[in-house]
């Protein structure tokens, strides 16, 4: 193992450490709240190491259901433990903040970075645009429910049950769709100037580190939602802006990371499979399952009603994005616009 790798697990260790020792001695908030979003960031770089490694032995829709299913494993948690402190507000903002998060900010940093640095980027068009449109339906399972309660159809009685049957068709369209992911192979010819890459690590370490920083990321963000009720509270931070910005991104930190490496070493293929496979299991699998879960961890029941104004976003959001894949290309110019979207979808919820 390399120098760099060895100070990055100490790091991690530490920032976790540190993390975990400021919330079980129940430290100033302040402090508790910057250790926990430390220790995530640590983790997540961590993970985008193992995942690089194991990604050399994988293709790229493999490689992106694999990191995309660990990175998605701290929301999950973030997620639970809020709905048991009856934060529903938090976590409908914080699962529509996490596709938004991964589909504009993220997606267009890693087109303005890769594209800056490499110019135009190219990509398998094919698997773009089936998970965007497997995006569209995930995205009209959220207005349905949401039309029928806010025009009062008979069905706005049945709210809960209807969330229910969208959630296990969501999830059932989410198992159909893992096959064609995990077969999905690169058909682009690396640059010429792109000297093929080894594996440093083993397969055994980097799936062990994989999933070890997984579990602790896990841990981390239950630190993390422990210290960020009182957070807003002192900060006067609405629920909508602290799920839709800091929980989504603070949860979703692993893709964050990885997403725009992936980009910045001229690996379009993958980067554009981590991305948007993770903006996918969020809405095909975590959304679904943590509706489901709702019922029966306690707190309030998560159905699939959302404010109009995420609804909205979701919707532009998916059609934006399959605009820019539709060509299996881009320029650095492409991620300009998803970056303002998202600016100005997150101003507009400072205020609640």
């Amino acid at each position: 193992m390399s120098k760099k790798d060895l100070l990055t697990f100490a790091a991690t260790g530490a920032a976790v450490a540190v993390a975990g020792v400021s919330d079980f001695a129940g430290l100033a908030t302040p402090l508790r709240f910057a250790s926990a979003a430390v220790a995530l960031a640590l983790l997540a770089m961590m993970i985008g190491r193992s995942t690089e490694q194991v990604g050399h032995r994988l293709s790229a829709g493999a490689t992106g259901v694999l990191q995309s299913a660990v990175g998605n494993l701290p929301e999950l948690f973030v997620c639970i433990f809020s709905l048991r402190a009856g934060l529903v507000d938090v976590v409908r903002a914080a699962l529509v903040g996490s596709i938004l998060a991964n589909s504009l900010l993220v997606f267009g940093v890693a087109i303005l970075v890769g594209g800056l640095k490499h110019g135009k980027q190219v990509f398998h068009k094919e698997s773009a645009r089936l998970n965007a449109t497997l995006l569209l339906l995930a995205v009209s399972a959220m207005v349905i429910p949401t039309l029928v309660h806010e025009l009062h159809t008979p069905a706005d009685g049945h709210i809960a049950a209807l969330s229910a049957v969208a959630a296990c068709l969501l999830l059932l369209g989410f198992v159909v769709s893992i096959p064609y992911s995990l077969s999905a192979k690169s058909e682009l010819v690396p640059p010429d100037n792109t000297q093929p890459e080894t594996a440093e690590w083993s397969v055994k370490r980097a799936v062990g580190t994989l999933v070890a920083c997984g579990i602790l990321a896990a841990f981390v963000s239950e630190w993390f939602v422990a210290a960020l009720e009182p957070t807003i509270q002192t900060f006067g931070i609405s629920q909508a802006f602290a799920g839709f910005v800091i929980v989504a991104i603070a949860g979703n930190a692993v893709e964050n990371v990885v997403g725009i490496q992936l980009a910045a070493k001229n690996k379009a293929d993958y980067a554009v499979s981590v991305i948007l496979n993770s903006s996918l299991q969020v809405s095909l699998a975590l959304v679904p399952v943590l509706v489901l879960l709702s019922f029966v961890v306690g707190g309030p029941v998560l159905t699939l009603v959302f404010p109009p104004l995420l609804v909205v976003a979701l919707l532009m959001t998916v059609l934006i994005v399959s605009m820019i894949v539709g060509d299996g290309e881009t320029i650095w110019l492409e991620g300009v616009p998803l970056i303002g979207l998202y600016g100005i979808i997150a101003v507009s919820l400072w205020w609640g």
